[in-house]
């Protein structure tokens, strides 16, 4: 008697077409089973799609077929799309699988593996599987490239915008708070060319935002917050830019003020910065009220100059330069170890 475990694999795309569904596949599969005197070992139920055989259910009973010894020395499903979509992995698993004795087998498209001949109706029911399957690939690229030129963001809005649907279906994205105001105020402090990219995003992540170094150093490269949309290279067109239907956090002016100062920097790079002697704490003290890192200033009075460390984005926090320093050279002093020469 031989023994089988059946294979039943059911995208998540192919839910809801009929004769696709899991109990659907189960019933057949068993009747099957039943009506060729075939011992069903076990039942693998899959929800991935068959590009590849990296698909988790499929991994788990292949373990074991490694690891076990096991009676089975059939593999069944209905037809060879749940199988494989993709010709060149699906002789390969087909190998691997001899190796162990079995045998893969399609209720609806029965093949003799041992007879040379069926192997060119195998050829054509994968072949079939795979052009299907780079036909459905190829739709939905095209079905997103054309929802681009119309100006929508397709997928996960990107950070500062949420995902929204208005009542009648339409899916859109808006601005989202705190992280909206938050990026615009970074790229308005960019396009003041005063401080740094990296002392900016130190300030925004310290005001709330959370947002990696990489991320922030492409997102504010990204037309998107200007309302524009990136049209990707498809055929013959080529990769450019579009309106899209959202909503900017800034201006167009502004985000292209951005870019000209990032690619001034990227041909000049800032020299080495020198220690301001009334601010060497700059950037090290954090605000007392906030927790933010303080930058300070100087600020001409009538007769001197006068130096303050200060906090930024909102909170009015603010303290003379040469008392701080003074506390801190005092406290250094302090701390500083007999016969350490400095």
């Amino acid at each position: 008697m031989s023994v089988a475990v059946l294979y039943i694999r059911v995208s998540t795309d192919e839910q809801a077409v009929k004769g696709y569904s899991q109990r659907s596949q189960a019933e057949r599969l068993v009747k099957y089973c039943s009506l060729h005197n075939i011992e069903v070992f076990d039942t693998v139920f899959e929800d991935f799609s068959a590009k590849t055989f990296n698909r988790p259910q499929w991994m788990k009973f292949f373990e074991t077929l490694k690891t076990k010894n096991t009676k089975i020395n059939l593999v069944v499903f209905t037809s060879w799309d749940r199988f494989s979509r993709n010709i060149a992995d699906a002789y390969s698993m087909i190998q691997k699988l001899r190796k162990f004795g079995i045998t893969p087998h399609a209720i609806d498209q029965p093949i003799d593996l041992e007879i040379p001949e069926s192997k060119i109706m195998l050829a054509m029911y994968l072949a079939t599987s795979e052009v299907e399957n780079d036909r459905k690939s190829k739709s939905v690229r095209l079905g997103i490239y054309k929802a681009k030129q119309e100006g929508k963001w397709m997928g996960k809005a990107p950070l500062g915008y949420q995902n929204r649907q208005s009542a009648a279906g339409r899916k859109y994205i808006e601005p989202k708070e705190p992280e909206a105001s938050l990026l615009r105020t970074a790229f308005e402090m960019i396009a003041e060319n005063e401080n740094s990219v990296n002392y900016i995003y130190k300030q925004i992540v310290s005001a709330g935002l959370k947002c990696s170094r990489s991320n922030f150093c492409n997102l504010i490269k990204n037309p998107v917050y200007c309302g524009h949309i990136i049209i990707p290279e498809f055929g013959a067109e080529k990769k450019h830019i579009h309106d899209g239907l959202h909503e900017g956090l800034i201006s167009t002016l502004l985000f292209e003020k951005v870019q000209e100062v990032l690619d001034r920097r990227r041909k000049n790079p800032p020299k080495k910065t020198v220690i301001n002697e009334h601010l060497i704490l700059r950037g090290i003290l954090l605000c007392p009220n906030c927790g933010k890192t303080l930058t300070g200033s100087g600020s001409s009075g009538r007769y001197n100059k006068y130096y303050y460390y200060h906090c930024s984005l909102g909170c009015k926090f603010r303290t003379r330069a040469d008392k701080v320093n003074e506390q801190f050279m005092f406290f250094f002093e302090k701390i500083k170890c007999p016969g350490t020469i400095y």
